[in-house]
């Protein structure tokens, strides 16, 4: 199949512009407005698309090189059978031409007085989406600094302050639709033009700086924290990640691989934000790290797991996207923290309630004149008091050294609330203490505000041990994730019938199993055994609470 050359389309008032990436390579596939280089000039950064979906068959330009329209940036061998006859292959730089990055107008002002900074000329655009505001009121900006950033369907580009001075007012936010002449900001102080030095920019863009004094002017990273690790960068995972021109310089200026930062922007657009704290996040591990060894592994984000490869799943058919809810916003941080620092281990065994269930049944209308909803989860809770009572470890925390226990000499049950938000767990306090009608009433009391989004945060903390009851829908185990720093959380699943012997015959027995998931690092299995094995005999026979 024959191929085609793609050159460098219309990029405005500009030649000789600098090629700062170059972001696919021979043999890649790519589609059609991918990203093939990235372009610098004195006035703006901006990414080359792709017009037409194929393979390259070769690259003709490299990092460094100075390039203007017309220059040839690869060979491209379209996708499927044609030869690429239309016009995308008479001219494929016209319909995907970048708007050309031109320094911003603003209305006429003497040196040291305010001026409106307006959206410039951005060629054949109209009502353009700003996508980030990089500066706020009262910010100190630099001649050519970014202040927006912009996204047609086309390209991505940012427009740089026209001189220095003082943010004032700022009139647009992310979201806005603007045209050329909409205004930005007031900015005062200005002295004018912009400073040509700028211009020498790109040339010291290209190479990394050690991240450690590393800094830039819209985002200042901590310079006098501890060095950054280097990362090893995944230069497939970097080019493919979602970020703009001034994003991506600003983590290769960190040495940041952006193939490992989940982007906080729309449609998962990483910004700087998201690059800034993941520095960040990596300078804290390296400090808390107890050599140099284990800071490169901490760097990698999860203690050295390569990271899942995004995948545009359109490609496959109709696709939707939905926000996570809050709750499981906070709380998968905390699970995935959990999981990877703590070593689990999960203990079943299960517990014969037949007896147990009976005497529920016979004391409900009882407990409903006391005012209490008399569940099975009240006497679970009544008898994982009881257990921790006697297994002391299990109501225990590692110390921040890991070398000694903490034993806590209160007893709070964290029980798992099911919420049309995700799971929230609100804390029964001193357990040991409380009879089994008022360990149901606070289970009524909180499973309602839990469900109705109105838990004070103190009724989620202090938490000792953890129940997590799934037996109102089903399973017959399970492995739950020990809420550290708690050392140890019960799973418990749907109870069942089964045919029990009992020394001389089988008979009927309601079976409640139970999942224990321990840390391993301060309980060890036999121990776990135990635990699982006395709260059956409660749960079995609850008289010998009363022991």
């Amino acid at each position: 199949m024959a191929t085609k050359t793609i050159p460098v389309p219309d990029i405005g008032d500009f030649d000789a512009v600098e090629v700062i990436e170059v972001l696919v390579s021979e043999g890649d596939s790519i589609e059609a407005e991918q990203s093939l280089i990235t372009l610098e000039s004195d006035k703006a950064t901006m990414e080359v698309p792709a017009p037409e979906g194929g393979t390259v068959r070769g690259v003709a330009i490299k990092v460094g090189d100075q390039v203007k329209e017309g220059d040839p940036i690869l060979e491209l061998e379209p996708a499927g059978a044609g030869g690429g006859e239309g016009p995308a292959a008479q001219d494929p730089g016209a319909s995907n031409a970048e708007p050309p990055p031109a320094t911003p107008s603003a209305a006429p002002a003497a040196e040291g007085a305010s001026q409106t900074v307006t959206i410039p000329d951005i060629g054949d655009f109209d009502q353009v989406d700003v996508i980030e505001v990089l500066v706020s009121e009262g910010d100190s900006v630099e001649a050519e600094q970014s202040l927006i950033t912009l996204e047609s369907d086309k390209a991505t580009m940012e427009v740089p302050a026209p001189a220095a001075g003082t943010v004032g007012t700022v009139h647009i936010k992310v979201g806005d639709k603007v045209s050329e002449g909409d205004r930005i900001l007031e900015l005062q102080g200005a002295g004018g033009a912009g400073a040509p030095a700028a211009a020498e920019q790109p040339a010291a863009a290209q190479q990394e700086p050690q991240p450690a004094a590393a800094t830039h002017p819209a985002h200042q990273v901590e310079a006098d924290a501890a060095p950054i690790p280097r990362q090893a960068i995944d230069s497939a995972s970097h080019k493919r990640a979602h970020a703009s021109p001034a994003v991506r310089r600003f983590a290769r200026e960190l040495g940041v691989d952006l193939g490992q930062i989940s982007g906080s922007g729309r449609k998962g657009r990483i910004v700087k934000d998201d690059v800034q704290a993941f520095v960040k996040g990596v300078m804290r591990q390296a400090q808390e790290a107890p050599d140099a060894a284990a800071a490169p592994a901490a760097a990698a984000g999860g203690m050295g797991i390569p990271p899942i490869p995004p995948v545009d799943f359109s490609k496959f058919g109709a696709v939707e996207e939905v926000a996570l809810p809050r709750i499981k916003k906070l709380s998968g941080p905390h699970l995935h923290r959990s999981w990877l620092n703590v070593p689990h281990v999960t203990q079943f065994d299960e517990a014969d309630i037949t007896d147990l269930e009976a005497f529920r049944k016979a004391e409900k209308e009882r407990a409903e004149k006391a005012g209490a909803k008399l569940t099975p989860l009240a006497f679970l809770v009544k008898a994982v008091a009881g257990t921790l009572a006697t297994y002391r470890e299990f109501n225990s925390s590692l110390n921040a050294g890991g070398d000694a226990l903490i034993i806590k000499h209160y007893i709070h049950v964290g029980v798992a609330v099911d919420t049309p938000n995700g799971l929230v767990v609100p804390v029964i306090r001193d357990a040991d203490t409380k009879g089994v009608y008022q360990i149901a009433r606070d289970l009524a009391e909180l499973s309602v505000k839990a469900r109705d989004g109105k838990l004070a945060p103190k009724e989620m903390q202090g938490g000792t041990f953890s129940i997590s009851s799934l037996g109102g829908i089903g399973g017959t185990a399970f492995t739950p994730i020990v809420n550290a720093p708690e050392v140890a959380i019960l799973g418990v699943s749907k109870s069942e019938l089964k045919p029990k012997w009992n020394g001389k015959e089988f008979e009927p027995r309601l079976m409640l199993p139970l999942s224990l998931s321990y840390d391993h690092r301060v309980v060890d299995g036999a121990a776990a055994a135990r635990f699982t094995a006395h709260l059956a005999g409660l749960l079995g026979d609850l008289r010998r609470l009363l022991l």
